[in-house]
């Protein structure tokens, strides 16, 4: 077996990532800024892209959530697939996907139009970063989890600070078009490196596909966040299109789980769940999911509906966070590979409630020389904790167990993320609602309104933020409830570097997704 397929040989074992891993690090580096920056460059548009197309902000909405929706259905067949075609073919069509998706997206003539072609962005970009890690890690070997996990864990973090920042300038001084047309330029040096840069790899026997589960998963995962996406518009769970899809979605997850524990070669391995370790990361990582994505979801909110910050400057104010990232997570990794994760995810958990405690009792005036310091604590404490949580759930585990670990790492990322936006959305927009007087569906809106209005701006302004402020601690809370399942995690580190693996024998290392 090459150097390129696992870790060093024998006797050469290192804990450094070498220049062939490095390589492979620089292609998967560049995929990941572009599908990353993707998710969060659009967020900053909708206003632009409403007007634009003359339609609601619920029909809009679904620019993202069909991107998200096309990532959640598209995940548990890329591991699979890997093994199947190649993880250097799976790659290239996964950059093809999502740069088709991109074109047509810029060219999109009305609103359905754009939501296609988002759903076929997101089939690129669900199969993206998982084919990416599959040859990082592959490339590292076990024993350098957490230092991949940093290298690419720092566009994952990053993309949510400097898509606002890019979003925002591409809508105010070029057009709204771009948003999507700067993908083509990343992409395409994307290709170029990964065809000059990536290892040639075979196709390998792949274990017979679960089909049947696949149609289980995949529709229920859309279903069930298809009905908490819909919550804000119905205005409670008890509406038909809130209560029906999310119910399908539950007895398909249900099904597809009894299923699972049945038969042989599922597509999610049930019995990975008998692993303690295994199963307290994977809890942790829901919950810190949950709350961390909620968090985030709030302040650029604050910012322009309360504030009235524009989007670039929003994103601009954002910054003191993505210092902080930098700072810890190139080091958490090394870390968390000597020391065990449980040591690094417990202070982190408590540094961003630290740093999130200035924005349970913000105002309409707070000074933003308490909101940046802040913000700057949060990414001291995310850089921290999102390493050693995501490395936690596979450094435990066999190297034959990776593949499917990481696939349900993937699910549960995904769909904790999309929870966690819901949740802290209904929670906001029943607040506004009941300050402003007006239906759950319209309290943004009503909030906007109202602080636009010099007439009632300062009213408005100290109603919204209260709202904004009882949202923060629902916030907190969540993200402080991480610290109970991180108490069950490992203490230390994985064992010491293991040697390559034999041949033929399964080296699927584990995927990670944003």
């Amino acid at each position: 077996m090459s150097s390129q397929a696992g870790p060093a040989a024998p006797g050469a074992v290192t804990d450094k990532l070498d220049r062939d891993v490095l390589k492979v690090a620089v292609v998967v580096v560049a995929g990941a800024i572009m599908a990353i920056l993707d998710v969060t460059v659009v967020n900053v548009a909708m206003q632009k892209l409403m007007l634009q197309f003359n339609t609601s902000f619920d029909t809009i909405q679904w620019i993202a959530t069909g991107y998200m929706l096309a990532l959640a259905t598209v995940i548990p067949i890329t591991g699979w697939a890997a093994d199947r075609f190649g993880t250097k073919r799976l790659y290239l069509l996964a950059i093809a996907f999502f740069l088709i998706g991109s074109m047509l997206a810029g060219m999109a003539w009305n609103v359905e139009s754009l939501i296609a072609f988002r759903i076929v962005q997101g089939f690129g970009g669900g199969m993206l970063m998982p084919a990416g890690m599959t040859m990082l890690t592959r490339a590292a070997g076990p024993q350098r989890i957490g230092r991949v996990m940093s290298v690419i864990s720092v566009p994952m973090l990053l993309g949510p600070v400097c898509g606002p920042i890019l979003g925002g300038w591409l809508v105010d001084a070029v057009s709204w078009r771009w948003i999507f047309y700067i993908n083509v330029p990343i992409g395409a040096i994307a290709i170029l490196l990964a065809l000059k840069l990536l290892p040639k790899d075979s196709p390998e026997p792949s274990q017979r596909f679960d089909f049947p589960g696949l149609l289980m998963v995949s529709p229920g995962l859309a279903a069930l966040i298809f009905g908490v996406s819909r919550i804000p518009e119905a205005g409670g769970v008890t509406h038909l299109a809130v209560w029906l899809p999310g119910l399908a979605g539950v007895l398909l997850l249900v099904g597809f789980v009894l299923r699972s524990v049945r038969i042989a070669n599922p597509l999610l391995d049930m019995n990975l769940f008998r692993n303690k370790a295994f199963s307290m990361s994977m809890l942790t990582m829901a919950v810190f999911f949950i709350g961390m994505m909620g968090s985030m979801l709030l302040l650029p909110t604050y910012l322009q509906v309360v504030r009235g910050e524009s989007a670039l400057q929003s994103g601009l104010l954002i910054a003191p966070q993505a210092l902080g990232v930098m700072i810890t997570m190139p080091r958490a990794g090394k870390l968390a590979d000597r020391m065990g994760p449980r040591k690094l995810v417990l202070p982190g958990v408590v540094v961003m409630v630290l740093g999130m405690i200035p924005f349970t009792m913000v105002t309409a005036d707070t000074s933003f020389w308490v909101l940046l310091p802040g913000l700057f604590v949060i990414g001291l404490g995310m850089g921290l904790t999102m390493v050693p949580v995501m490395s936690a759930a596979l450094q435990q585990l066999e190297l034959k167990d990776m593949a499917k670990a990481s696939t349900a790492t993937n699910i549960l990322q995904q769909t904790a993320g999309a929870v966690g936006s819901a949740v802290m959305s209904i929670i906001l927009a029943a607040l506004l609602a009941g300050k402003f007087g007006v239906p759950t569906s319209q309290g943004q809106i009503a909030a906007t309104v109202a602080t636009l209005n010099p007439a009632t701006h300062d009213a408005a302004a100290s109603m919204a933020s209260d709202a904004f402020a009882t949202t923060f601690v629902w916030a907190l809370v969540l993200m402080a409830a991480s610290i109970i399942p991180a108490f069950f995690l490992p203490k230390k580190g994985p064992a010491a570097a293991a040697p390559a693996p034999a041949p033929g024998e399964d080296t699927a290392p584990p995927v990670v997704v944003h």
